[in-house]
C-alpha cells in the first residue's frame, strides 16, 4: 500500500469571513454610537448619586427630630444629634457628599448636603437641602 501525498491545490475551499477592516469600521461605528449615548446617561448617573444625598438628609432630619424631642431644640452639630459622616472620596472613602447642619434653633434647622466633586463637569456642585418640615430641596442642580 502506497501513501499518496496530496499536492497543495489553488482550488482549496474558502471560508467566509470578515475582514479586518470590515470589523475595524463596525467598531468605530460602535463607538460613535456609545458616544452619542454616553452624555445622555451621565444625568442618569447623577440622580443615581443623588440618591444618596436625600438618603444622608433624610437621616439627617430623623435624628435632628429625634433630638428636638429630648431636648426642646434643634443641634448644630452632627455628633451631637449622633450622624456619623462616612469618608468622602477625596478623603479616600465611598461618599459622595459632605453634610453639614447650616442653622439650628429651638425651632428650626436647615441641614446641607454638597457633593465632593462636580458629577457632570459644568462646574456646579450638587447640593440639596432639607429643614425641619422635612422639605427637601435640590439647591443646586447638577
Amino acid at each position: 500500500m502506497t501513501k499518496h501525498k496530496h499536492k497543495p491545490t489553488k482550488n482549496k475551499l474558502m471560508l467566509k469571513a470578515y475582514s479586518l477592516t470590515e470589523i475595524l469600521i463596525v467598531l468605530c461605528i460602535i463607538g460613535i454610537l456609545l458616544l452619542m449615548v454616553l452624555p445622555n446617561q451621565t444625568s442618569v448617573i447623577g440622580q443615581a448619586k443623588a440618591i444618596e444625598a436625600q438618603a444622608m438628609l433624610n437621616q439627617v432630619y430623623g435624628l435632628e427630630k429625634s433630638y428636638f424631642y429630648r431636648h426642646s431644640k434643634y443641634s448644630n452639630s452632627l455628633d451631637e444629634i449622633g450622624f456619623e459622616q462616612e469618608k468622602t472620596t477625596d478623603e479616600g472613602g465611598q461618599a459622595i457628599y459632605k453634610i453639614e447642619i447650616l442653622e439650628a434653633s429651638n425651632d428650626s434647622f436647615t441641614a446641607r448636603a454638597t457633593a465632593t466633586s462636580d458629577l457632570d463637569g459644568d462646574g456646579n456642585y450638587n447640593t440639596w437641602e432639607i429643614d425641619n418640615k422635612k422639605v427637601l430641596t435640590e439647591v443646586i442642580k447638577e
